[in-house]
């Protein structure tokens, strides 16, 4: 590579980082004069690098919008956050449908990589474990997931093709008020308009979606995130649970995150309630099946109330008697040993 060629590239790294640059501080990181800083500028204008020209006393250059991406300069940290990035993304399954582009545009920065960083990148790998096993969860349309993330910023009524859990196919009208990610899944949630309700859908059911004409406001305070998350806990499963536990939220939330129950604090006075016990919060949720209750509730170690339904009671009360039964019960390595200092005979 020639030197005014290497330039050129050091150029277009120190713009891509951002702000404006001065002829006189480009000139002086590249160590030539003003008159040829604008010579590279215009060589990589005619690579259809879009560099804009700022005039003024604070004027210089800087990186514009084009209509492809020019060619991107990375240090060796950028392309290591870069490549780990991909990496964690595809674990955690937050990846669109293309998940082809996250693997090419990861081959291609991994076939420019000096060695020596290659080799440091590959020892990162390698030595990487993760706690949960590798996020296999459908995944949204690039298309899709653009086109609802415009109708949230812009705040712009947005028409959706979906496909629910069982399969039937519906056109949904939706004020979207933001995208969340969770538990390796995108949804987005906001309001359809024609019943007034709050819908949270999943983005990877979403066959088309469409911009609409109009706009519309987002209540003040509106979080997104937890909106999803009092979703899953309110869902529309077998069995209603209520209970009153005798603990803090944080207790509680160590076994019951927001994305299961909701919780109230109960006033004072409240049946079942002792005043002077502590602080007894209400907890609500929803469940196809109860069978996993009874262990969360014995793990919590708070005293509790189950005030519906009755089939849980049952099953808390077998569950403990499993218990007591398991800690009566000697080890079965040394339930018939003799007592040390014995003597053991035989006929």
């Amino acid at each position: 590579m020639s030197r005014p060629t290497g330039r050129v590239l050091i150029l277009l790294e120190l713009l891509q980082s951002g702000g404006i640059r001065t002829v006189a501080e480009l000139a002086g990181r590249l160590g030539v004069d003003g008159r040829t800083v604008r010579r590279y500028v215009d060589q990589l204008i005619d690579l259809d690098v879009p560099v804009e020209a700022v005039r003024g006393r604070y004027g210089g250059y800087r990186i514009g919008s084009g209509y492809r991406v020019p060619p991107l300069m990375l240090s060796d940290d950028e392309a290591l956050a870069v490549l780990l990035g991909l990496a964690a993304g595809r674990r955690s399954g937050l990846m669109t449908a293309a998940d082809a582009a996250s693997e090419t545009a990861a081959a291609k920065i991994r076939r420019v990589l000096p060695e020596r960083l290659a080799r440091r990148l590959d020892t990162v790998l390698e030595s990487l474990a993760f706690t949960t096993p590798p996020g296999e969860f459908p995944t949204p349309d690039a298309e899709v997931l653009l086109t609802v993330a415009d109708a949230v910023r812009h705040r712009r009524p947005v028409s959706i093709g979906y496909t629910d859990r069982d399969g039937h196919r519906s056109e949904r009208l939706l004020h979207a008020y933001g995208i969340v990610s969770h538990a390796g899944r995108w949804y987005v949630t906001g309001v359809d308009p024609g019943i007034g309700e709050n819908r949270t859908f999943r983005l990877d059911r979403i066959t088309g979606a469409r911009p609409l004409t109009g706009s519309f406001e987002v209540p003040d305070g509106f979080d997104p995130a937890q909106r999803v998350l009092s979703g899953f806990a309110t869902a529309d499963y077998r069995y209603e649970v209520t209970l009153r536990i005798d603990a803090t939220v944080d207790q509680i939330r160590t076994r019951l995150p927001a994305s299961v129950a909701t919780l109230e604090e109960t006033a004072p006075g409240d049946a079942g309630t002792d005043p002077g016990a502590g602080r007894w919060m209400r907890v609500e949720l929803r469940a196809q099946e109860l069978d996993w209750l009874p262990p969360v509730l014995a793990s919590l170690d708070r005293p509790f109330v189950i005030e519906r339904p009755d089939a849980l009671r049952t099953l808390v009360v077998a569950f403990a008697d499993r218990l007591a039964r398991s800690g009566e019960r000697d080890h079965p390595e040394t339930a018939h040993e003799a007592p040390r200092g014995g003597v053991t005979g035989g006929a």
